[in-house]
């Protein structure tokens, strides 16, 4: 039994030492995950994207995707930003689309019936999403593809993984060791 023990405290000594070696550089990133999936559960109650318009019909008719397109492309362009879009959130019901650029956080929203612009604002709730993700370093260095993200990832998952492994099994060997000398006297 003794000797079953000086085993188990060994190995519970390693998974120690590793937990500890993973656990300290992974905290940064954890503290990083967990605060910004915070404000991502609560963008909507802290205001982190724009509200969505609406806009009455007065029975005129919708305009063009393409006319919506070019009135976004005008207005961005004038402000000398990049002209790229990303998506255009076409809702009829509304009378609103929300075109949000490739290259920028900001967003428009265009009246559907005029092609007025309603309103322009940084999507804030997008910044911390890449944040969150790790695919602004992706962003701001513009790399093809999303390398940083899917490494970023992987690591905190496999970190995390392990951590829950390793902070289990050095819950559970102290106990096994205490039932071990418990059972010995």
């Amino acid at each position: 039994m003794k000797r079953e023990n000086q085993i188990l405290a060994k190995s519970t000594r390693w998974y120690r030492k590793a937990h500890r070696f993973v656990s300290i550089p992974l905290l940064l990133f954890v503290a990083i995950m967990s605060i910004t999936g915070l404000l991502l559960a609560w963008k909507n109650e802290l205001q982190l994207k724009p509200a969505t318009a609406t806009i009455d019909s007065d029975g005129r008719a919708l305009l063009s995707i393409d006319k919506i397109e070019r009135s976004a492309i005008n207005y961005i362009d004038s402000l000398e930003l990049s002209t790229e879009i990303n998506r255009i959130d076409y809702r009829p019901r509304k009378g609103i689309a929300k075109i949000r650029f490739e290259k920028h956080f900001t967003e428009l929203q265009i009246d559907c019936y005029t092609g007025k612009i309603i309103s322009q604002r940084t999507r804030t709730a997008d910044i911390i999403e890449m944040i969150h993700d790790g695919s602004i370093i992706d962003y701001l260095f513009d790399y093809s593809g999303t390398p940083t993200k899917l490494f970023y990832s992987t690591l905190i998952s496999f970190g995390l993984l392990f951590l829950s492994f390793s902070g289990f099994w050095l819950w559970l060997k102290p106990k096994q060791i205490k039932k071990n000398k418990a059972f010995e006297n």
